[in-house]
Formats: C-alpha cells, structure tokens, sequence
C-alpha cells in the first residue's frame, strides 16, 4: 500500500507527530488532492492543546491538521457531477456543510458544519481528500501558497468586514490584533476605503506590519494615551466599527468605550474566556452592538480568489516563509512563540 507523510493531533494525548499513513481514496463524489502549500494557523495550535475541540469527530482520536490548502486534483473518484480534471490547481475551502440538516434542506447557513483538519482529516500532508463542492480551481496566475490561505486566515476577515457589519467607505475602523488574521483585516479595509484605519498591538513589529499594510496609526494598547490617540484620530466622535482579532477579554473592555455613536465592536478572535463589557448607561445611550463572527462563506472565498488573480489583492507580503511537511513541530513551535512575527507559514509537502 502506497504511503505518505501527515502531521496529525492524537487528542487523546494532545501529541503532535509526523507519521507515514496510507494514501487515502477518493470515494463517490470526491477527488484525492496532491497538497502543494498548506497554512499554518493559530487554531492548528487549538487543536493540539485541547483548547478548541472537534464537535464531528466520532469516535477517532487521531487528526490530520490543516484548513488552509492548495494543491492539484490528483485522482477522481466515481459519481461526480463537477467537471474536474486531473491536474487541476485547486484550493480548498476550509470546511464543508453536512447536507443533512434543516438548513441545509432549505438551502440556509449549516448548522453542523464541518471543519477541515477540525472534524475530519485535513491537509497537512502529501495527499488529502476533498469533496467536490469543496474544491475551488485557480488560475495558474495564482501561487499555491498565496490561494491556501485565502480560505480562512483571509477570508475569515473578508467576511467580518462585509458580511456581518459591511463596513463603508469613510467609516473609522480599529483592529485590535494584527496577527495572522488581523493583518489582512487592515488590508481589506483600506481596499474598502475604511478612513481612519487604527491598528492596535501590543507588539511593535507586528504595527509596522500593520502600517505597511495600509494603516493610518498604530497605536500599543499599553500606552498611557491610548484612548486619546483614537479619540484625536476620530475627530472626537470615536469608531464606528472594533474588531477584536485577539480573543482577549481585556480587548472588550477598552474597545467598547471607544466606539461612537452606533458603533460595534465585532468578535472575531476565538476565546474560551467568558463574554464581558464592563461599560454602563453610555452603551445604551450610543446604541452601540457586539456581534459574534466565525469563519466565512464559500462564496466569500471564490470573491478573494478573484481579487487575488486580478492584481487588485496581493498576498504575498502575507507569505512569512515556506517550511518542509516533516518540519511541521518547528513551524507549530514558530507560531506559538512567534519567532519572527509570522502571518502565514507555508508547509510545503
């Protein structure tokens, strides 16, 4: 039986290794992808401390990571109704509905959706498996590393910033936590015509990245002035949207105050810390929101993949560095320590 290289979680014992499994094949309405780029993604790391756990997973203890795949379709399997083509360069999208629930039935949002590398086996390995509604050509104008990031670390702040609050041209927009995701946040928005864009990051590498990307200030949480370098930044009337990339509970307690009239603080940073906003009468008063956001649709997607191939999103300021499959401990141990202030590590199998 023919084998290959896969990084896999035993959740059991919350141990990352690189193991020789076999190829696996595709079975009715599915294609085998060879992975060309695979990224490398805070919830990766989740997923290996335990913090974040698979809600689909069954009865397996073991899981091949990985959401944020490229690669070409390899071998077809029986019954498909796409015409895919063996060598086609593909992405994937970062996870798939289950088409069994009530909403799926009526053509809504899923609500047992399943996630790659998260309720099933992922990409981080030579070959993977992909249902073909999943599967997202691209044009051979468009790097492997720069399309497997696009479903998630890009997408996911895509879709916060024109799905959940739509953000406008002129509209003041802070982002707090200019990391892996946040990073692109402040990118978009600038496409969007956002106006002030204010990042805030505790780390003064990570605001020069912030400013690179197209900032107008960056400011360090820290700093005793904080709250009247936005006010100042805002001609006083604060912001109209706060985007927490950080999952930090003290992100929501100095950002909510800061919001202006209608304003919204959008939560889009993944915590296991309980929900709170220590602000009183002036939230009501200011009718200000919170809304929660997670993920991106397919259709999101498909949008950056168009941006990207037409020149107007260029992605790859966002590709730190490219690391071989079986060095994937030293690409987990980059992230987490945040050797060199990564955005997206690349594993190449």
């Amino acid at each position: 039986m023919d084998t290959m290289l896969a990084g896999r979680v035993h959740l059991d014992t919350k141990k990352f290794l690189v193991e020789e499994i076999p190829i696996p094949e595709p079975g009715p309405g599915e294609v085998l992808i060879e992975v060309k780029a695979a990224g490398v993604c805070l919830s990766d790391l989740h997923l290996i401390d335990g913090s974040i756990t698979p809600l689909h997973l069954g009865s397996k203890n073991v899981l091949t990571l990985g959401h944020e795949i490229s690669g070409v379709v390899h071998a077809l399997g029986s019954g498909l109704k796409r015409d895919l083509t063996v060598g086609t360069r593909v992405a994937l999208q970062a996870g798939q509905p289950c088409g069994q629930c009530a909403r799926c039935a009526r053509g809504g949002v899923c609500t047992e959706f399943r996630g790659r590398g998260v309720d099933y086996d992922g990409g981080w390995s030579q070959y993977t498996i992909a249902r073909e509604d999943t599967v997202v050509p691209i044009p051979d104008t468009l790097p492997f590393d720069q399309a497997a990031i696009i479903p998630d670390a890009v997408s996911t702040s895509y879709a916060a910033l024109v799905e959940t609050v739509q953000v406008r041209s002129a509209q003041s927009v802070g982002i707090w936590g200019v990391g892996g995701v946040g990073a692109h946040a402040v990118r978009l928005a600038r496409t969007m015509g956002a106006a002030p864009i204010i990042a805030v990051d505790p780390l003064p590498g990570a605001r020069a990245r912030a400013l690179a990307f197209g900032a107008d200030i960056a400011l360090d949480p820290s700093d005793p002035g904080f709250s009247d370098a936005v006010l100042r930044a805002t001609d006083g009337l604060g912001l109209d949207y706060a985007f927490d990339f950080a999952g930090v509970p003290p992100v929501r307690e100095q950002a909510s105050p800061l919001l202006g009239d209608r304003g919204a603080l959008v939560l889009v940073g993944i915590t296991t810390e309980p929900l709170k906003i220590s602000e009183r009468m002036t939230f009501n008063l200011k009718n200000k929101k919170v809304y929660g956001h997670y993920g991106s649709s397919f259709d999101h997607v498909y949008e950056l993949i168009r941006l990207a191939s037409s020149g107007r999103l260029d992605l790859a300021p966002s590709i730190t560095d490219h690391i071989p499959l079986a060095d994937a401990p030293d690409a987990i141990h980059r992230l987490e320590h945040k050797i060199g202030n990564p955005i997206r590590l690349i594993l190449v199998p």
